[in-house]
């Protein structure tokens, strides 16, 4: 797969930072550029050939959504800016309008602040509760803990399926399969698990599913939000404009259009919905079940190594992600991180966005290592190389 990534024959670096972004495939770039340089155009607006090439591209992304994350229509998929603006669409689009004060919403201190904030903001707005589902001694979250914090208040669960510190996999088959039982919301972040495993939305139960291009090998500046189509005939547009109207007057009447494109208004990130739909594709060439095998076989290659290292302090030995964060005894984490950069070495030091993790953890930052499909052994081997030199981080920083 090395090959496939021009960025690693351009840069001499090991990137160990997927997590907060990922790199590109030649083939996404070259879908990106036959856009910018063959047939440039707006969509739903122009009957000229390079309209309607850029149509079809654009509208047949949401059929490879659709079997990508098995979902039950392609009209159900909204292209967003990432998986913050998804998130915040259904907040504002849909939950403050269905929710009233004193319904209860679950989540977990575990969260990104993406899945966290809006929620709060909406408490402030209508008078919701937000709740925390307590997570265990390893700052997982186990099923039978969603289960003990349902009340008859509950009316939306919003989890991540593998979170973005911990990188604990829940288990949203079951936690879905539930909240359908007592008719409960329940939207899922897959910011972290979509780029890395199947994800079946009907299979799960799952009301919302969000998700970002740039963490799957696209570019940045596209998310998808899926949601069940009877929700998405009750959600409301958080914005007005070109492209979700079918006609407006001075006497103040106007007509919407239909979703998916009543919540797309104004020109959409053409662009990056196109590198999106080469990124899909050519993931699943790959296969999903192999990225995730890889990476379990890369992860516990890793952890087995950073035993070895000195100092150090391993945080979530039993996560199954490629995510694995960690510090070295009396070294911060930017200083470990700056130690790294100077061997080419990419990592995050820091909160990474859950900042109320540290109620948990009693530590406000970590150097975190997230893997993906390309990344080797051999780069593992030379990341422990120089950790085991780390001591001699203050010479270097």
């Amino acid at each position: 797969m090395y090959d496939d990534f021009p960025i690693l024959h351009n840069k001499n670096i090991i990137y160990f930072d997927n997590a907060a972004t990922t790199l590109k495939p030649g083939r996404v770039i070259q879908a990106m550029n036959d856009y910018l340089n063959y047939y440039t155009s707006n969509i739903h607006r122009g009957l000229y050939t390079n309209a309607i090439v850029t149509d079809y591209l654009y509208d047949s992304t949401r059929e490879v959504v659709k079997e990508f994350i098995h979902c039950n229509s392609p009209k159900e998929v909204i292209f967003t800016s990432g998986t913050t603006h998804s998130i915040n669409l259904m907040v504002f689009g849909y939950m403050k309008y269905h929710l009233q004060a004193g319904d209860e919403v679950l989540l977990s201190k575990a969260e990104h602040a993406s899945n966290i904030l809006p929620w709060l903001r909406l408490a402030e707005e209508i008078g919701i509760v937000v709740r925390y589902i307590p997570l265990s001694d390893d700052y997982s979250l186990a099923y039978e803990n969603v289960v003990l914090s349902i009340t008859e208040k509950t009316k939306v669960i919003s989890l991540a399926q593998v979170t973005n510190v911990i990188g604990d996999c829940r288990d949203i088959e079951k936690i879905g399969k539930l909240c359908s039982s007592k008719g409960i919301l329940f939207h899922v972040d897959g910011a972290q698990s979509v780029p890395h495993m199947k994800v079946d939305f009907q299979a799960s139960y799952i009301d919302f599913l969000s998700f970002s291009g740039h963490k799957m090998c696209g570019p940045t500046g596209v998310g998808v939000l899926v949601a069940r189509e009877a929700l998405l005939k009750e959600m409301v547009p958080v914005f007005y404009g070109g492209g979700m109207n079918l006609s407006f007057d001075s006497t103040g009447k106007y007509q919407l259009v239909d979703y998916p494109s009543l919540f797309e208004a104004g020109t959409p990130p053409i662009l990056e919905v196109l590198g999106l739909k080469s990124a899909i594709e050519y993931l699943r060439e790959i296969g999903m079940d192999k990225i995730q095998d890889y990476e379990s076989e890369l992860k516990k290659y890793l952890l087995s190594k950073l035993e070895t290292v000195p100092d150090i302090v391993l945080y979530n030995r039993d996560s199954s992600s490629g995510i694995l964060v960690f510090n070295i005894r009396g070294v911060s984490s930017a200083d470990v991180s700056k130690y790294l950069n100077s061997f080419h070495i990419c990592v995050r030091a820091g909160s990474h966005c859950s900042k109320m993790l540290k109620e948990n953890m009693d530590i406000s930052s970590t150097v975190r290592v997230s893997l993906y499909f390309y990344n080797t052994k051999e780069e593992i081997d030379y990341f422990i190389s120089v950790l085991q030199r780390c001591r001699n981080v203050f010479h270097v920083v």
